[in-house]
Order: structure tokens, then sequence, then C-alpha cells
């Protein structure tokens, strides 16, 4: 990385590379089976090829894109080519329903909407009277392009047409934007309640890049895989930006499904992951011999793995403990989407196991006397789209109030304790932080998820997902989930791992009884957010009449399942 290069704004970063390493390879992607490659120069020509068609459309600055896919090379060269138009973009989840993506279309008033594929054209198609501010749509896919939707090649060779005469207009806006400009409209996930639009500027964002470049430079040799989602701010800071402004090749991975077998292919430097990433990989290498199990872990990630991100959600310790044992470089991080989203993370020449690391340069970090985390800086969002009572709660006096819980040590290390909102409060003045009692079970490798309730109750209970392929080996059983969550003797197993992972805590945070639930928690069923990040208020209202049973006077029947 050419250490002078200090862009303005997230357009000014394509011409600087394509200006000094056009031949050289941005991004690697997997098309048809085959890995290709795109250079700066080409990346270039198709992101203002993109901005050249932007603005013939009549997009004017300031304006919101709508960018609604999952990741592939087209999301990035539509990304920039939003905000090489001076466009905003308005990235929602590619997993969210018409409803949830009508919400966030409706109220960021979108005038244009890049989607992917023909089911998400027809959930647009259905809302799309609801949409009046929506000018037109462009679909990656091809064959579903039709009457009221463009091929995104069709788009492309429009703009490549209108290149030339355009160009003065790309420039003027390139030269009009400055670091106060919004550069993305993102919607939070929406753990409780309907999700706010945060506002990141371009200054925003670049500054968070920059601070992570200063704080772990990166080295010319760096292959960085990507896949976490590019519509959540952790993946666009992380991987997208940071490789755009280092000017390192981008690797994408295929999907979440072949992400072993691209890590195999692609054998990266670096890559960042969510916690129940690597909550699968290490219960899936459970083996009884601790040098075998290391030797199995360090294999599923590589032999040139140089640094192990993890953000969106805390690692649990046994989890980062596992990976540890099996000397791989795992680096935890915190963040949010308001702050760009990088706060602090462990460097790979300074770190502590079992904290989420020291601030970023520029970052300040204070805990607030009731325990909550405040960060202050460059990060920090503009506030909440439309929403200024939201903003003027979130910050106070430029500090970010989190709702985070955590404690800085003497050498400014932060450690998470627990959600400001989801701290129980039992119906005796107990206060129970439930994500360290659920970090305790999952421990377990008979438990593969677990949500632990107890608001205003006399004492807790949880709903907890088996890791099936474990208790099915340790009890040497067969049958499906849904026939095993009624078995006795997994009950049986449960309540004594349960018993013996919770053996430490007080007696008022010990876990009564349990709900054996047969199917995880996922995002396709809006329980976890697409950071994977439980979604308390929707588990606990789809479950409310079998948890309820848990806390009658007369013993429940053994085992209560609810239903899969």
């Amino acid at each position: 990385m050419n250490p002078l290069f200090a862009p303005r704004h997230l357009a000014d970063i394509l011409p600087h590379h394509a200006d000094r390493s056009g031949a050289a390879v941005a991004v690697r992607y997997k098309r048809d089976g085959c890995y290709r490659d795109l250079t700066w120069a080409e990346y270039h020509i198709h992101t203002r090829a993109c901005a050249a068609a932007l603005v013939n459309q009549g997009l004017q600055p300031g304006d919101r894109v709508g960018l609604w896919s999952e990741n592939r090379l087209e999301w990035l060269l539509a990304d920039l080519g939003i905000l090489t138009a001076g466009g905003v973009t308005v990235s929602p989840h590619a997993s969210l329903s018409a409803a949830q993506v009508h919400y966030q279309m409706a109220d960021a008033q979108v005038r244009w909407l890049f989607v992917a594929s023909a089911a998400q054209l027809e959930k647009v198609r259905s809302l799309r009277s609801e949409l009046p501010a929506l000018a037109g749509i462009v679909v990656f896919d091809a064959a579903a392009a039709g009457r009221d939707a463009i091929a995104w090649t069709d788009f492309l060779a429009q703009g490549r047409q209108l290149l030339d005469a355009l160009t003065p207009e790309l420039e003027r806006r390139r030269a009009a934007l400055g670091p106060d400009d919004l550069a993305a409209l993102m919607y939070t996930s929406g753990t409780t309640g309907e999700p706010k639009g945060v506002m990141l500027s371009h200054g925003n964002i670049l500054s968070n890049v920059l601070a992570c470049l200063h704080a772990e430079p990166p080295a010319a040799d760096d292959v960085k895989l990507c896949w976490l989602p590019l519509s959540h701010i952790y993946a666009r800071t992380v991987d997208h930006y940071e490789r755009l402004v280092a000017g390192l090749v981008l690797c994408l991975a295929e999907s979440v499904d072949t992400l072993v077998a691209n890590i195999a292919e692609i054998q990266p430097t670096h890559i960042s992951c969510v916690p129940r990433f690597y909550e699968k990989v290490v219960a899936l290498t459970a083996h009884p011999d601790p040098a075998v199990r290391a030797a199995q872990l360090r294999g599923v990630f590589g032999p040139r793995i140089r640094f192990l991100g993890c953000g969106g959600a805390p690692l649990p310790a046994a989890i980062e403990q596992a990976l540890r044992d099996a000397h791989l470089p795992i680096y935890p991080g915190y963040g949010l989407t308001e702050s760009s989203p990088v706060i602090t993370f462990n460097l790979s020449r300074r770190n502590k196991p079992f904290t989420v690391g020291v601030a970023l340069p520029g970052v300040e970090v204070q805990i607030a006397p009731d325990g909550e985390i405040l960060t202050r800086g460059p990060h920090v969002m503009k506030g909440y789209w439309r929403n200024p009572e939201a903003t003027a709660a979130a910050i106070r006096d430029g500090w970010l109030h989190t709702g985070d819980l955590g404690s800085l040590d003497a050498d400014g290390f932060l450690t998470i304790t627990g959600r400001k909102k989801e701290l129980l409060v039992l119906s005796n003045g107990k206060k129970v932080i439930p994500t360290h009692i659920e970090s305790l079970l999952v421990a377990d490798p008979a438990i593969d998820q677990a949500c632990v309730y107890g608001e205003g109750r006399h004492f807790l209970t949880a709903l907890l997902v088996p890791q099936w392929e474990y208790v099915r080996r340790a009890l040497h059983l067969t049958g499906t989930a849904e026939e095993l969550a009624r078995h006795p003797d997994v009950h049986a197993l449960l309540r004594q791992r349960v018993d013996a992972r919770l053996a430490d805590v007080a007696t008022y945070e010990q876990v009564k009884k349990f709900l054996v639930l047969p199917q995880p928690f996922s995002v396709a069923t809006d329980e976890l957010t697409v950071s994977l990040k439980m979604r308390r208020n929707v588990i606990f209202a789809r479950y409310q009449p079998q948890l309820e049973a848990l806390y009658r006077e007369e013993p429940p029947p053994a085992p209560v399942v609810a239903p899969g």
C-alpha cells in the first residue's frame, strides 16, 4: 500500500489504482466452476460504466440506490458505481423478505434498485406500486430481465456507450464529493423493534479503513477471502474497502455453503468470520485426542493463515481457547454499524486472550458509570435517517452510546460483558447477563445453540439446540432430530451437561429447566440477524407457551419439546 495515498472519499480509490496498477489483479471470483480475475483497470471501467448509466437515468448526487443481492462481483461493481455517480448505497440483506425490503426501500426513498435474481425481482414486483420513488430496476441475472427490469450487462453497455460524453459530469461529481457526504444508508439488524437507517459518510468509513490499516499494516502477499455478507458493514469495511484502499486482491467465496472448500482452494492469509462459523468448525473437529483435533482445526484454515478476524457478536471463551490451543491466530474485535464498524480489535503484535482488543488510532473508548461502552471519533455515524430523536438518544456530547456493557483493563484492552438491553432482572432483583450463561453452555460439545430466558421470573430457563451428531454418537442413538428431541436419554444428557457447565456460577444463574429444540435458530426463520445474533423477542414470542409451561408449579413432563 502506498502510505501517501489518503483518498478524500470512496470514489477516489479506483482511479488511483487503475492509474498505477491497472494490469494487476484486484478481485478474484468464481464463475462457472472456475476462478476468474478482474484487473484494476477493468474494475475502474466497469464501475464508471455503471455510474454513467445511473447519471444518464437521472440519478442526482445524494439519491439513494438499493443494492439487494448476495455477495458477487456485480455487488462490488454496483456499489462503487453508485458512489462514483454521487449516490448513496442502501443494501438490504439478501435473505430478507419482501415486506422487510419494502420497509427499507420506502423509508430510504430509493430511486434505482439493483437485484440479483428472478426470485428477488418477483418480490420487488409484488410491492412496486408501493414504491413511488423507484424509477428503475437492474437485475444481475440477465435471464430474469423483462419489460420492467434491465439486465446488468445491458445497463453496463449503455453506460460504456455514454462514457465519453458523461466523463466531464462524472469528474465534476467526483471533485464535488467530500468526506461529510453520505455514502451508505445501512439498516440495523433489528434485534428489537424496527430497524433504523444508519447514515455513514465517506469520511466515517474511510477513517475506519485507514485506522485499521495503520493498526495492522498489510503485507504485499496478503490474500483476503471474503464470505460475510457485503450488505453488512463488517465485511464491507474490513474486506471490501480495506482491500480497495490497500490495493490488494480480494477473493470472493462462492457462498457460506462452499466456504471450507473455498478456503482450501484460495489458501488465504486473512479471513474475517462471525463466532457462529468458528463454533461450527470447532464442533465438527471435536476429536477426543487434542493433538488430532488441533491438526484438524489447522487443516480447515490452511497452511498460510496469519489472521483470523472475529466480530459481529461475542466469541465464546471456549471456542477461542480451542482455536488458540490449535495455534491458530484468532484476533477478536468489536464494533457496530453505527461506528463504521470497528472500535477495537486484537492486533497480531498486541493481543490478549478473551478480550476484543484495543481501540483503533483516533478512536476513543470509555466506560460509563453504569458499565455501558461509549465511543467517540471520526468513525461515529452522522445519525439515524429521518430520526432525530433516536440520534439524540444514541449520540450525547459526541459520545456514541453502544448499548453494550464492558470493562477496560490497565493495558487498554476491552472486554464485553453483555448487552445493556439484554440484562435480565429476576423477580428477586438479581441481575443476570444471559450471553455469559449462553457462552458457558455452547462450550459443551453436546450443545449447539442456547438462549436463556427469565426476565421478571424467579429462576432461569433456556432453549437448547443440541449438536445432534455428537448426541447420536454419545448415546448410540439413531433417528431424526425431531424424534431425538423427545427421547428421555437426550434430555438426561443435556441436564447433566448444563449442570456441569454452570457448576461455578451463582445459584440464581443456574438454568433450572429447558426446552429441547430439534432445529437451530436461523436467519430464514427471522430468529437470527444476518450477523447471526439472536433476535430474542422473535424467539421468545415463538416459544412463549412452552416457556410459560416451564414456570408452572407442577413439574413439567420430561422432556418438554418446542415445535420445530
